[in-house]
């Protein structure tokens, strides 16, 4: 099946499409400053650009929409019918920048968390994880696996 809009109009469409300050992301900060956190954001001299760095925690956290990284829930999950190859190639490239941001953040000594958009609407719960990884020291022996 064809896009339903030429070059041009899809090309606006997408340029649209936020990277930064999106509302995921905003109410993850909004969690993160009651909680006391202090952190930086979109830190471009490491690797993946994460959203959110608590540098003293050596701590990165992304902010992952699901249907944009493939998630597992039911919105990462669903593949547009129209244009369904690209959009798995397009998906599927922006699973494997991911791990291989992570890989290197890792390599480098850093906790690397991945908060899902769909893990947002259990707020409690998604409070609680944040508690606890806040909670936990620094040191990178004791890191483990990125959440997915």
């Amino acid at each position: 099946m064809t896009d339903v809009y030429d070059k041009a109009k899809r090309s606006a469409v997408m340029a649209r499409v936020k990277s930064k300050d999106t509302a995921p992301e905003r109410a993850l900060r909004r969690i993160l400053t009651g909680l006391g956190a202090r952190y930086r954001l979109h830190r471009k001299d490491l690797p993946g650009n994460p959203d959110l760095v608590l540098p003293g925690r050596k701590l990165a956290i992304f902010v992952h929409g699901c249907f944009w990284h493939g998630h597992d829930c039911a919105r990462g999950s669903r593949v547009p019918r129209a244009n369904r190859d690209y959009w798995l190639a397009k998906v599927g490239r922006n699973v494997a920048r991911d791990a291989r941001s992570i890989a290197a953040l890792i390599a480098d000594g850093w906790r690397v968390e991945v908060v899902w958009e769909c893990e947002l609407r259990d707020e409690a719960a998604l409070v609680a994880r944040l508690q606890t990884l806040l909670a936990r020291g620094s040191t990178a022996a004791d890191t483990p696996p990125a959440s997915t």
